[in-house]
């Protein structure tokens, strides 16, 4: 059976008259030259740990994820692990639960804590885990926490309890404010009266998923990390952590845009990761 972002883009491919005019995306470097899948599936496989940047709703992002990680599944002969923002730490062992074939898939969508549109976007990438034995880690901060720190900044989390303490970064968690990401997101904040603490909250998600990103990472492995593009844009958030603990791993970035037209990278995106996924904006969403 067809997986449902597959069928997705069959669709979408019939109904516009796809053709190499008209693609469906392209792939761009940092500087904004056009690149091939090839070439970038080759820069993947000399990588440490590869960050893709996906906007969530995007079906494009979704398949070119799962053509990625069966390709270097592929070459990497077993020495892969894939870790995912869209699994809270906390569900860790029933995700293994369900990877090992220890629990049904019924039990699996029952009690934990999935995403709403995991049966379309992220269930196929399971599935292929699940049918490979490879190893999946719920990499981010439980939601509850990560709240805590939206109303009541760092300090928030010094009152919760030691074995809670097990599924976020070790506290006190390093934060530079002065990083453009989260000075954006202080704008943001203030608008809405969030303040500093909205980049706070996104700063404490994106220091647990680097910790956990290098717990289950070692030398001679490749892990493919899934994110919201927020989350690697730019070389910060995740990467900036990343590199504050281990500055001699080769991480690799993938950031994920909209434009109206794809035939050249906007310059607003110049600069946004290793390689920039450019997408039309007339995509159909999955959501």
């Amino acid at each position: 059976m067809k997986t449902p972002v597959v069928v997705i883009l069959i669709i979408f491919f019939s109904l516009t008259g796809f053709d190499r005019h008209r693609p469906a995306y392209k792939l761009y470097n940092e500087s904004g030259r056009e690149v091939t899948y090839r070439k970038m599936i080759r820069t993947f496989e000399d990588a440490d740990i590869i960050l893709l940047g996906e906007l969530h709703d995007n079906p494009i992002a979704h398949w070119l994820r799962y053509e990625v990680v069966g390709d270097l599944f592929t070459k990497s002969n077993g020495r892969m692990v894939i870790a995912a923002e869209m699994f809270e730490a906390d569900n860790q062992l029933i995700l293994d639960e369900y990877i090992n074939n220890l629990i049904t898939e019924r039990v699996f969508e029952d009690e934990a804590k999935l995403w709403r549109n995991y049966k379309t976007d992220y269930k196929p990438l399971i599935d292929f885990a699940r049918e490979n034995s490879l190893p999946v880690v719920a990499s981010n901060i439980p939601r509850r926490y990560a709240n805590m720190v939206f109303h009541g900044g760092f300090q928030a989390l010094d009152k919760i309890d030691n074995d809670a303490k097990r599924y976020i970064a070790p506290l006190p968690v390093k934060y530079n404010p002065d990083l453009p990401g989260y000075q954006s997101m202080t704008k943001m904040g203030n608008a809405g009266h969030a303040g500093e603490n909205l980049p706070k909250a996104q700063a404490i998600k994106d220091a647990t998923m680097a910790h956990f990103i290098l717990e289950n990472w070692s030398p001679g492995k490749l892990l493919i990390h899934f994110h919201g593009t927020y989350h690697s844009d730019n070389f910060e958030g995740i990467y900036w952590y990343l590199k504050q603990q281990n500055p001699d791993l080769k991480i690799v970035t993938l950031s994920t845009t909209l434009q109206q037209d794809t035939g050249e990278l906007g310059e607003e995106s110049h600069g946004r990761g290793d390689f920039i996924l450019v997408v039309p904006e007339s995509m159909t969403r999955t959501y």
